[in-house]
């Protein structure tokens, strides 16, 4: 199908949806000042209309009774725990344990309810314990939002797939430094692993489930 469109080559290949369950859990990754404080390495200009969107969702969130869970990220100060990937990404360094840079946002930070799980590597999953805690809890879908998209959002939203959640990709509360790995991710996983929706559909799922 040379020539041919990313969408039209991928017609009638990768046509497959998923359907939301019962019991779901809004999961925001490494919302943190490294993307968000002009001059860092990690900052990306369109990081501030993400987080007002996760602001959005977490209130929401909160009122409906969903669970709120937040990751971040923290290295040991020679970065000892973080492996491969803190060699491969010497730019990590930006969350070394007391960094100001891996804080949350004043007006993003977990509140008492919430949950927050620390990692080292780019899937929310990955050496946390967090399928365990929500597989504990009943959540059976995850509404995911966070930095980057085409790191460590993509890497969750996988684990969350094969860890058997529903994984709700919300396209307004992700943010990458460039258009086309943003693009490219949340095409591929539409496509394969995920559903990607809207601040709007997530708003109106997570009405859907406020608690009586």
């Amino acid at each position: 199908m040379a020539g041919a469109s990313a969408t039209d080559n991928y017609a009638r290949v990768y046509e497959g949806r998923l359907q939301p369950g019962t019991r779901p859990a809004l999961l925001i990754v490494d919302v943190v000042m490294a993307y968000l404080t002009e001059g860092s390495a990690l900052f990306m200009d369109t990081a501030a209309a993400a987080r007002d969107s996760n602001r959005r969702l977490a209130e929401a969130a909160r009122v409906a009774g969903v669970p709120v869970v937040f990751t971040n990220v923290q290295y040991k100060p020679d970065g000892s725990d973080g492996g491969v990937f803190y060699k491969k990404a010497p730019v990590l360094k930006a969350f070394v344990e007391g960094s100001p840079l891996g804080a949350f946002p004043d007006d993003l930070t977990p509140q008492p309810g919430d949950r927050v799980f620390t990692k080292q590597y780019p899937s929310a999953f990955f050496g946390t314990g967090l399928a365990e805690a929500l597989h504990a809890d009943g959540i059976d879908t995850l509404i995911i939002t966070g930095y980057s998209t085409s790191g460590c959002v993509r890497a969750s939203a996988l684990d969350a797939m094969q860890y058997g959640f529903v994984p709700l990709v919300v396209r307004d509360a992700c943010a990458d430094r460039h258009p086309a790995p943003h693009e490219a991710n949340l095409f591929d996983l539409q496509a394969k692993y995920a559903e990607v929706i809207s601040e709007a559909e997530a708003l109106a799922l997570i009405a859907t489930h406020a608690s009586a």
